[in-house]
């Protein structure tokens, strides 16, 4: 079976989530809690994915395989599908498995459990760290001082990536966490010196989490007097543009497994800053009220 044999298209996903709303019926009889099928027929042996590109689509391709799961298939398409598919789901109580990442907004939307991959083909929890540019302290010494102190927790990135899932603008919800938080942005800022008009460049990953943080951090650095610039970019481009300076930073490196391909790539060419979370994790997930299903082993049954 080559890597992705086993992914399909997101009309499939589509398909998928369609079938699953239609399971139920005025006795719900096709309530995960009350069900006697086994997992996989539960969910006809899909589990929800996201972009077909990604590494986390990559991985779960690979789990297929190393856990000897033939009859399973992978659909394709984005974080976006994939969320709604597992709201139609969970408001009906019906069976789903997505592929997960924390932190993200859905752990804090719904009531959810990562499978056990005791093969660790995802592997252990992760951290977010800080990556600069060569030379980035020497030229912006007070916006560096901010990023080495810059660490927060998936509660604090949750209520900005909540905030825009609920309508706000990333910017707005950015600026209401950063007003609702002094004493947390103070531990960043204080005895820094503010600057006029500064301009630096911040590059992120299209992904919920890291839209959160950079406009979180846009915003305090505006605050300090910078003029900041945002650019949203794939990760491979990401490392790249921090790599040749094309961008000053980006707070989106998820390290030591998903992002190290690039942090090798570019050895000797970026600023490991620091970590500025960590507990960082991915998966496969299904709703907690799943009750018979806690392994990806359990996907055998």
């Amino acid at each position: 079976m080559t890597l992705f044999k086993k992914v399909t298209g997101i009309g499939t996903a589509a398909l998928l989530a369609l079938g699953l709303a239609a399971c139920s019926s005025d006795n719900d009889e096709g309530k995960a809690t009350e069900t006697n099928a086994a997992v996989g027929e539960s969910v006809d042996h899909t589990i929800v994915g996201i972009d077909p590109g990604s590494g986390h689509m990559e991985l779960t391709a690979k789990v297929l395989q190393e856990y000897d799961l033939p009859d399973w298939n992978v659909t394709s398409g984005s974080g976006a599908t994939m969320t709604a598919a597992l709201k139609r789901a969970y408001d009906k109580e019906e069976p789903i498995i997505i592929t997960a990442w924390s932190p993200h907004w859905k752990f804090s939307k719904f009531d959810l459990k990562y499978l056990e991959d005791p093969k660790l083909i995802y592997g252990d929890a992760e951290e977010i760290h800080s990556i600069g540019r060569i030379g980035l302290k020497e030229d912006f010494p007070q916006a560096y001082a901010i990023f080495e102190r810059f660490k927060w927790d998936m509660d604090d990135m949750a209520e900005i990536m909540i905030a825009i899932e609920d309508g706000l603008k990333p910017e707005d919800a950015a600026r209401t966490w950063v007003d609702s938080h002094p004493e947390k942005v103070a531990e960043w800022t204080d005895g820094v010196a503010t600057v006029d008009g500064d301009t630096i460049k911040l590059a992120y990953a299209p992904w919920d989490s890291e839209l959160a943080s950079h406009n979180m951090m846009k915003i305090v650095l505006e605050d300090m007097g910078y003029t900041v610039q945002l650019t949203m970019v794939e990760p491979g481009p990401m490392f790249s543009a921090v790599a040749d300076g094309s961008a000053d930073a980006t707070f989106a490196a998820c390290l030591p497994n998903t992002h190290n391909t690039y942090v090798e790539k570019f050895d000797g060419q970026l600023d490991d800053i620091g970590v500025n979370m960590v507990g960082v994790k991915q998966g496969l997930a299904v709703p907690a009220y799943m009750d018979d299903v806690n392994s990806i082993e359990d996907l055998k049954k």
